[in-house]
């Protein structure tokens, strides 16, 4: 019989709200340290790994320019939860979104489910540009566990781990190639992924686009619940 783990939520003044806040940061000065680029108050992930960029403090010009200098001229800043910046960026690209803790939800590992690795990164990477979960880059998948399940031998489904700030782990690139959904395989993954972070003592969570949703449905029905509403945005130097 396959093992059941029911997460069940802390009362509202143990949830670390503060650290969901900054997960970025938080991450890139935590479990995620080892890919952390940094020029004085401004933060980035390895760009072979993930786009997002991370500041001490957003209200502080001289963080401004600290990002500046670390991406350089031409670059491209992502930056969760941010709706105000200087002159000389301008968005490309924003959308409103949510972020969702697990309350409730029955974690479970699925027989199904294998580990990927880098071997697998050229089929996830194609799974990724027909599904289009969100950004995965060559190296995403050293975040974290990812988990997938494949039929005849094709990847068909996966999801995984990226942000990982201190007792939390986001969970991620949720996706099924579109000859096989409607068979749960989304769901099983979420949950199985879900086990892996709930046995090291930590809480599953993580974001969809507010306009997705089907997907904010299918996590509401797996135990997950809102806890706030984010901006996702992308920058350019103006």
């Amino acid at each position: 019989m396959t093992e059941q783990v029911e997460v069940v939520a802390a009362s509202p003044s143990a949830w670390t709200a503060q650290v969901l806040d900054r997960a970025p940061w938080e991450s890139l000065t935590g479990h995620h340290a080892r890919f952390a680029q940094w020029h004085g108050r401004a933060m980035r992930y390895d760009p072979e790994v993930a786009p997002f960029v991370a500041l001490e403090d957003e209200s502080d010009p001289r963080a401004w320019e600290d990002v500046a200098e670390l991406l350089g001229p031409e670059a491209r800043l992502a930056l969760p939860g941010v709706s105000q910046w200087p002159d000389i960026w301008k968005p490309v690209f924003s959308a409103d979104g949510v972020q969702m803790i697990a309350t409730r939800v029955d974690a479970q590992p699925d027989p199904e489910a294998v580990l990927l690795g880098a071997d697998d990164v050229p089929e996830i990477l194609d799974l990724i540009a027909r599904t289009e979960p969100g950004p995965f880059l060559p190296r995403t998948v050293e975040l974290g566990t990812y988990l997938g399940i494949r039929r005849e031998g094709a990847l068909v489904a996966m999801a995984g781990e990226r942000l990982h700030p201190p007792g939390w782990t986001e969970i991620s690139a949720v996706c099924t190639d579109a000859a096989y959904r409607g068979q749960g395989l989304a769901s099983r993954l979420v949950r199985a992924v879900a086990a892996g972070i709930v046995e090291r003592g930590e809480t599953p969570f993580l974001h969809a686009l507010a306009t997705n949703t089907n997907a904010i449905r299918l996590y509401e029905s797996l135990g997950f619940e809102l806890r706030t509403t984010t901006t996702i945005t992308a920058l350019v130097r103006a």
